[in-house]
């Protein structure tokens, strides 16, 4: 039964599909089964990872409006083991379409029941905003991953993702937990980026993940090669990075489990 895992902040630029991307990609080089549903209307996930959008046929557009079977939109990466829902930028549009539709919040959740069982984890890119694909995707989640960028405005909106995150728990999701704080495009030499650092620690304590992800120009790079950054440079900071981050997830998902085991004896 996979992992369902929403990355969430409605502030752009915070390193969220980067992060996405590159994280599906190192968790399949760590030989788990990992699919990427990419629920932005931009559509950088798709494209990030390899695949024209002139060519998509069906989308996660077409599973949440058409109710399309989502095992015939999954595209088959360049990374054995990592697969893709792609986006279309007509999922713009599905927000007012499903409007009208009973139990309007827990579309994508259907479309993931379906697919659950082939996966170890099922990573979903969401929009830099708060709408109503993004609370499909926190209905859907068991957890979400929260990118936090080391810059200034850095906590800047976070009370408002948090709230919504409440709400949803609280409506919709009792069982949504918040999987990690991510600190994304730091830099050393920066006084400020250790700052932000120390308060987001400060703030979130045992919430923040241990690895921190550095700016590296090759982690901005990968995309315009529509290529995971470990593709790409193997050898980078960046890569190095995302695959200790999934190492991480990893390790932290299995100590959950043993304790849910033992919990449940």
């Amino acid at each position: 039964m996979g992992k369902v895992i929403a990355l969430a902040n409605q502030k752009g630029g915070v390193g969220k599909t980067t992060t996405a991307i590159n994280l599906a990609a190192s968790l399949a080089v760590l030989e788990k089964k990992v699919l990427l549903i990419d629920a932005d209307p931009q559509a950088n996930a798709t494209s990030g990872t390899g695949f024209d959008l002139r060519n998509v046929e069906n989308s996660i557009y077409e599973c949440l409006v058409d109710e399309v079977n989502p095992n015939e939109t999954i595209l088959k990466s360049e990374i054995e083991g990592l697969d893709l829902i792609p986006s279309h930028i007509d999922l713009v549009g599905a927000e007012i379409e499903m409007l009208n539709m009973p139990n309007r919040e827990q579309m994508l959740k259907s479309v993931i029941e379906k697919l659950k069982d082939n996966y170890d984890f099922i990573l979903i890119d969401c929009s830099p905003s708060l709408g109503l694909i993004t609370v499909n995707a926190l209905t859907a989640a068991d957890s979400v991953i929260i990118p936090v960028q080391c810059e200034y405005f850095a906590l800047e909106g976070l009370g408002k993702l948090l709230n919504t995150i409440k709400i949803i728990q609280t409506r919709l999701n009792p069982e949504l937990k918040i999987e990690g704080f991510l600190l994304t495009m730091y830099d050393a030499r920066l006084r400020l980026s250790n700052q932000v650092v120390d308060e987001v620690k400060k703030h979130f304590q045992q919430m923040v993940f241990e690895t921190i992800i550095q700016r590296n120009i090759k982690l901005s790079e990968a995309p315009s090669y529509g290529k995971p950054v470990i593709l790409y440079d193997a050898a980078s900071s960046g890569s190095t990075n995302y695959l200790n981050l999934a190492r991480e997830l990893i390790q932290k998902n299995e100590v959950a489990e043993v304790a849910d085991t033992n919990s449940n004896n």
